[in-house]
């Protein structure tokens, strides 16, 4: 059956940052798991030509030439452009490889391909005829640096110390003031209305009644309306539909005049007065605080923080305007999202977002596709003066002469909402297209599910008649170590490629999957990733004793104790590993394949075939536990393989299917290990010397003495009974009565009984701490809960000895 995955096209200006690396981390390793299991796998790499960014990257270039866009006309811009993508735009691709991400690289597209462009084209066209396209004048993002509309998300809400000031609009019949409270008094010159929450018996006498709008004189309506927020400010806000997107739905409701007092250059237009037209946005706003101190009108001044919207891309201050621009009608495209979700036909893990997913669906507004820049896919849309005035056209060619083709662009988003699809050959009804569409899993930021994800529900629902793919699994965000987010601004970011060059791909692979749980931001660091690096070069150096050993003829076969255990062992690793990929469960499959390496395989079987020599089996483990952590770490695995079997590819090995172990096996080793590990701690505390004697009484076929002798590193010797001799004396070490010279158990007692006491003096500090009520209440949550942690660990180590 085919698993297909659409890799999430990054950006032709992107540099490669640790979600990109998380994200194809991901991906990789299921196109990895699956292929090997023997599905028909394609993971279909590609680009965005991430329309806004790139234009400023290529005017930015301009500039320092001393030339510009206008200077150079659209289709010189343009070709400079794509002379730009032709040598700087696969440079993420390039990047994406160091990390052994494995695509069919062959079938790489790129959102502005002549395919991508006729799909683009042929979706704007349907949605249009099906009258879910339209053009109108509503508020939309205006970012003045870049001249064009912007998405939501291509918005920053950056926190900002500001300034609320209180302002007094005098009642026209007399009878007092209301006080308004705004962040930007210099939009009070487009207002025409104040509103107040109709169940705010503060202003219930006056709904209704005209009060004068200072500075300018105009008379303008108290209105009430329930989408009015009454613990802001006063309770009663100025209304300027042409500058807030509440303010343009209230004016649209209320049946308000619009006044464009701010322009697209992020001045203030001839309609705000003479005194500051002309004028940027802040030098208004001092004049016009000045003239309402003046006249009396400004109650009071506060400091306030609040978040202020900037572009993402020039970070300018964005002005919500009133503008012409095409939009698209959610509402019907949404209801095909909700269902898509709501009937199961689509999973999102974690489930948990399924709930902020519909909130947003059920309250989408209609989306701005048009932007006002030159790179991009340009709408197809016609216009052609007639005797009856402007005539309109939508059509994927030139309807003939005499028609100009609009000079806009489509949202970036338009066109990778069409992503599935549109790579396997859509409009067409290609081959591709039927034997990979729906696609398996779209893997991606939780922080994109509604401007990308939902986008591509919508539209594959429309247009196919059937979900894009199976199962969103959502990644978190990367902290830094302190819980906090990662920012190269703040110093404390990790660039992906210097960890590469640093402990190899495979390590931070490792480091970016264990320990995280999807849609959950997690804490990484670089201790962590070398952490994983020491890792890799565990399995170098077992991985190495192992070949060094000339490898025996025929079919391995399990003849010791220890060799039906790690059999069993690997045979568990196996189910687990293969069941957490199969429900995305990455972070315990990884952490099954460490835990087997570190401890089963190097601590206890490597030890243990010292001693029995089966070196076949050996050789069996190691090439199934490549297959396994394969996925995961694909360099080194390959690259061991490549030792094992020279003339094979690992990535294309069939993956292994676990058989059915007896628990009995397990349990019998199990108790050999308890009393190694007990006879180890004796040992070092004791300070028994390497080789001495230690006598035992056998009770079960797991007391093998040579194993003891061998894993331990003391000299085991199975006897009859145990003598009695005043040089010797018992010591129970986990179900195992051994016979030891006194002065050892004498030492050994002396060490228990002090970390006893020094636990117990710790046990009995943290319980204080605990039950001071002042302390739980005042100190953070995850303080309280590490106290606790620790006192847990602290009981448990004490009942152990």
């Amino acid at each position: 059956k085919p698993f297909v995955i659409s890799m999430p096209p990054s950006n032709i200006t992107g540099e490669l940052h640790l979600g990109h690396a998380l994200g194809f981390t991901i991906q990789d390793i299921l196109t990895r798991y699956h292929r090997m299991v023997g599905d028909m796998t394609l993971w279909l790499p590609g680009t965005d030509h991430a329309a806004i960014a790139t234009q400023v990257v290529i005017e930015r270039f301009l500039k320092q030439e001393g030339t510009s866009r206008e200077a150079l006309g659209r289709e010189a811009f343009l070709k400079r452009v794509w002379q730009w993508k032709e040598e700087y735009g696969s440079r993420i691709n390039l990047q994406t490889r160091r990390l052994g991400a494995s695509p069919d690289w062959s079938r790489e597209r790129f959102t502005m391909d002549a395919g991508l462009t006729l799909a683009v084209q042929t979706a704007f066209k349907k949605l249009y005829d099906d009258h879910l396209i339209y053009r109108g004048e509503r508020i939309i993002n205006w970012c003045p640096g870049c001249q064009t509309a912007i998405s939501d998300l291509e918005v920053d809400h950056v926190d900002t110390p500001g300034t609320l000031w209180h302002i007094a609009y005098p009642l026209v019949d007399g009878t007092g003031t209301v006080v308004v409270a705004t962040t930007r008094p210099e939009t009070m010159l487009g207002d025409t209305a104040v509103a107040v929450h109709p169940e705010d018996q503060r202003f219930a006498a006056i709904i209704g009644k005209l009060v004068r709008l200072p500075i300018v004189g105009r008379e303008i309506p108290v209105i009430a309306d329930q989408r009015i927020d009454r613990s802001f400010g006063t309770g009663a806000v100025k209304v300027t539909p042409g500058h807030d997107p509440l303010d343009f739905d209230l004016g649209v409701t209320h049946h308000l005049p619009s006044l464009q007092v701010i322009g697209q250059d992020g001045r203030m237009t001839a309609a705000a007065g003479a005194d500051v037209a002309g004028l940027t946005t802040l030098a208004a706003r001092e004049q016009i605080v000045l003239r309402l101190r003046e006249t009396g009108m400004l109650v009071k001044a506060e400091d306030y923080i609040h978040a202020v919207a900037t572009c993402s891309r020039s970070g300018t201050v964005i002005e919500p305007l009133v503008s012409m621009q095409w939009f698209v009608k959610m509402k019907p495209l949404a209801a095909l999202a909700i269902r898509a979700i709501r009937s199961k036909k689509i999973a999102i893990v974690p489930s948990r977002f399924e709930k902020v997913f519909f909130h947003w669906l059920e309250n989408i507004r209609d989306w701005n596709i048009s932007r006002q820049i030159w790179w991009g896919h340009r709408l197809p849309v016609w216009y052609r003066r007639s005797k009856n005035g402007e005539e309109i056209r939508v059509a994927l060619t030139r309807p003939g002469p005499g028609w100009t083709q609009d000079p806009d662009t489509l949202d970036t988003w338009f066109s990778s909402g069409l992503w599935t699809f549109s790579t396997l050959g859509w409009p067409k009804r290609t081959k591709d297209l039927q034997r990979f569409h729906p696609t398996s899993v779209l893997e991606t930021s939780w922080d994109i599910l509604f401007f990308w994800v939902a986008r591509m529900i919508m539209f594959s629902e429309y247009l196919l008649g059937e979900v894009p793919f199976k199962t969103v699994y959502l990644h978190g965000l990367i902290l830094d170590q302190h819980g906090k987010k990662m920012s190269r601004s703040k110093g404390n970011g990790i660039d992906p490629l210097v960890m590469v060059d640093r402990f190899g791909a495979d390590a931070l692979r490792m480091s970016l999957v264990v320990g995280n749980a999807p849609g959950q931001d997690f804490r990484l660091y670089e201790k962590k990733i070398e952490h994983y690096r020491n890792f890799a070069n565990k399995l170098w150096n077992v991985a190495r004793f192992i070949i060094a050993q000339p490898r025996p003829s025929g079919r391995p076969v399990a003849k010791s104790l220890a060799d039906r255990w790690i059999i069993g062992r690997l045979n568990a690793v196996t189910t687990i590993v293969t069941a957490s990929l199969d429900s995305l469960d990455f972070s315990t499959a990884g952490q099954s394949l460490y835990d087997f390496l570190w401890h089963d395989l190097a601590d206890w079987y490597i030890e243990a075939s010292k001693v029995e020599k089966n070196i076949g089996l050996l050789y069996r483990v190691l090439e199934q536990y490549l297959v396994l952590l394969h996925p995961f770490m694909p360099f080194i695995t390959e690259r061991l393989w490549s030792q094992l079997s020279p003339d094979a590819l690992l990535m294309v090995s069939a993956w292994p299917k676990a058989a059915r172990a007896s628990a009995a096996q397990g349990a019998d080793f199990g108790r050999l290990q308890l009393t190694v590990s007990r006879l180890r701690n004796f040992k070092v505390h004791s300070g028994l010397p390497a080789g001495a004697p230690c006598a035992f009484v056998p009770r079960g076929s797991h007391d093998d003495p040579q194993l003891m002798s061998a894993l331990a590193g003391v000299q085991v010797q199975a006897v009859p009974r145990l003598t009695v001799d005043s040089r010797y004396s018992e010591v129970l070490l986990g179900q195992t009565t051994f016979q030891v010279e006194r002065e050892y158990i004498q030492r050994y007692e002396s060490w228990r009984q002090k970390e006893r006491t020094t636990l117990e003096q710790y046990i009995s500090s943290l319980e204080l701490k605990l039950g001071n009520a002042e302390f739980v209440a005042r100190a953070p949550a995850e303080v309280v809960a590490e106290e606790r942690e620790k006192l847990a660990t602290a009981k448990q180590r004490l009942l152990e000895l």
